[in-house]
């Protein structure tokens, strides 16, 4: 069942709409792009989709039914900072095995070696950081991942194998994955289609 926001309207200060009747869907399997200048408010819509937030307007849809808060997110959000995304008075191994144990193939897609698991956050680069952050997020329950510029903050090559890895684990599990980005060719390169943010 594909998940849906229906005529969702936000704001920060009244009346001063961050964006208004947005009618928005991506697919199980279906790569969305979500593109827009800067401060138009896809970040937001990102957060209402994740059920992070509730809309001021509309509601979102998954599986046909209003969704709501759950013990485990079947949306989950991947932020672009990911040291604002971790307790880092954990270690890593209780940071990636908080909500289930990644298999070895997701450790080896994402390149999270072994000797990672026993450091503390502030001990790892962004990029690993980033790894630990995206393997967590595919959880078997997770129906739908929204990327928030995720890799904006990475060199080319670390970005490239992310994508690759990534979209072959949602290709191969029929994801719908949502990727929220000002960069252009990003989004014609592995979208297939994109939705602008902040244009009627």
């Amino acid at each position: 069942m594909p998940l849906i926001g229906e005529g969702l309207g936000f704001y920060y200060q009244k009346e001063q709409w961050v964006f208004k009747d947005i009618n928005i869907s991506v697919e199980p399997g279906e790569v969305l792009g979500l593109s827009g200048y800067s401060g138009c408010g896809k970040t937001t819509l990102a957060r209402i989709l994740a059920g992070y937030m509730p809309p001021l307007e509309g509601r979102v849809l998954l599986d046909n039914n209003v969704f709501r808060q759950r013990k485990f997110r079947p949306v989950q959000l991947i932020y672009q900072h990911p040291e604002k995304a971790v307790d880092p008075k954990w270690r890593m191994y209780e940071i990636l095995t908080e909500s289930y144990i990644p298999s070895q193939d997701i450790l080896d897609a994402f390149e999270i070696r072994e000797e990672w698991m026993n450091r503390w956050p502030i001990e790892l680069s962004g990029g690993e950081l980033q790894r630990f952050c995206i393997a967590r997020a595919l959880n078997p329950e997770t129906k739908y991942l929204i990327a928030d510029e995720m890799t904006t903050m990475l060199d080319a090559i670390t970005q490239a194998k992310i994508w690759h890895s990534l979209l072959k684990i949602c290709q191969g599990r029929n994801l719908g994955l949502i990727v929220v980005s000002h960069e252009k060719s990003l989004l014609h390169r592995i979208c297939d289609r994109i939705y602008a943010v902040g244009q009627s």
